[in-house]
């Protein structure tokens, strides 16, 4: 009896250890074919094949056992409780290869990439739409480190978009360059075999801002966002009031040289200023491009962001890019001192898109987010917009399948 009760003792221990085990992801992307600027959607290939890719490097005292869960989403990202659409049993990743980080890399000691499906027999995504992936303990699938989104699209529908350049009306703007607009139009023919009162709507994402849709609702006809149904199988939805902002600016830490020390500047230069009449050079349209884990000079350096705006410029600042899935969080809300703005964040070596927005900072709320003041908002600017058709399934419960994708490039 002794011996058992010791036995079970260890094991008792060792599982305690193995649970409170001190673990943080870092840098963590998903994206598609190896472009690690790509947005995820994730669409089958001609042979049915269809690969997220997922990389992050991880801070362990000790080589952690990973999972990753996949679960579907309603149209507010939301992971669904219908136990139709949860796929249990074809969900969970689990035995992830981590590999370990150079011992230059002082700031995480495991690195992980790998590919979804990727040929796993006991892993899908079998609905078209919205998803996300969360980065598990293998035995406490309740213990969540970090989470990402992503789409899966099956095409059944063909959809045409068109862009034009066009200017607000309904005021008089200063400067008159915050009146530049986007007009794109989706047209498509619905297939016979669905129903046209299923068809929902449509969202479109610019460049990375999946938190910030676009959203043109059947239901809703405004001077703005306008919808148009021939009333048998065509179907037209138009947004008129997307802002093309400008190129987004860059953070480039490559350089060994020149950010040689634990502390930089995110720009070499210092303190930035506004952008509003001048055109940046191009970007990663929302993305970033890390250096690669294996690289003794992968490692992460505390990045100082500062701008001096302009005088008359009110209200709060905020830092979104890239390295935040361009989320507009209080975390990110910059700190004054004398007129210039500035904030200091973990990143790792390699490029980053970012920019400034100006907002009001109300009770914890972020109010009245201006995206354009600090930027500028040029026709010129190279934007991607990916465009999905959603629509209103009511098999298995109900949920919002994505029938359609095309993606357009503005200049």
């Amino acid at each position: 009896m002794q011996k058992i009760y010791l036995t079970s003792f260890i094991v008792l221990i060792f599982t305690s250890i193995l649970f409170s085990q001190d673990i943080k992801i870092f840098s963590l992307k998903a994206f598609i074919n190896n472009d690690e600027t790509s947005l995820p959607v994730v669409t089958p290939d001609p042979s049915g094949k269809y690969d997220l890719q997922i990389e992050f490097d991880v801070q362990s005292d000790r080589k952690p056992e990973l999972a990753v869960v996949f679960r579907f989403c309603g149209k507010d990202w939301i992971p669904t409780n219908n136990i139709f659409l949860s796929n249990f049993g074809k969900n969970i990743a689990r035995n992830l290869d981590l590999v370990i980080l150079p011992s230059s890399v002082a700031e995480a000691r495991y690195h992980f990439k790998g590919n979804f499906p990727g040929g796993r027999n006991d892993l899908e995504f079998p609905y078209s739409g919205k998803w996300m992936f969360f980065i598990t303990n293998e035995y406490d699938t309740s213990k969540v480190y970090a989470s990402g989104k992503f789409y899966v699209v099956r095409p059944e529908v063909v959809i045409r978009a068109t862009i034009k350049n066009e200017q607000l009306e309904d005021k008089t703007y200063f400067p008159k360059d915050l009146s530049n607009i986007f007009n794109v139009t989706t047209t498509f023919d619905l297939p016979n075999s669905m129903y046209p009162s299923y068809v929902d709507h449509v969202e479109i994402i610019e460049n990375h801002k999946m938190d910030y849709p676009i959203i043109v609702d059947r239901q809703f006809n405004t001077l703005k966002r306008q919808y148009h149904w021939d009333g048998a199988r065509k179907f037209s939805f138009t947004a008129r009031d997307i802002q093309p902002g400008n190129e987004y600016r860059q953070a480039n830490l490559t350089n060994i040289n020149k950010f040689n020390s634990p502390n930089v500047s995110a720009q070499f230069t210092g303190i930035e200023y506004s952008r509003f009449f001048k055109e940046g050079p191009p970007d990663h349209n929302g993305g970033s491009v890390l250096t690669k884990y294996n690289d003794p000079n992968a490692n992460y350096m505390n990045v100082k962001f500062s701008i001096h705006p302009p005088d008359e410029v009110a209200g709060d600042i905020f830092l979104v890019g890239a390295f935040n899935n361009w989320e507009l969080a209080p975390g990110y809300r910059m700190n004054n001192l004398g007129g210039i703005y500035s904030i200091t964040i973990p990143l790792k070596r390699g490029v980053y898109d970012y920019q400034y927005v100006l907002a009001d900072y109300i009770n914890g709320e972020i109010k009245n987010a201006d995206w354009l003041t600090l930027e500028g908002n040029s026709w010129e600017t190279s934007n991607q917009y990916s465009i999905f058709l959603y629509y209103k399934d009511p098999n298995y419960g109900g949920y919002y399948r994505i029938i359609g994708y095309t993606k357009i490039i503005t200049k």
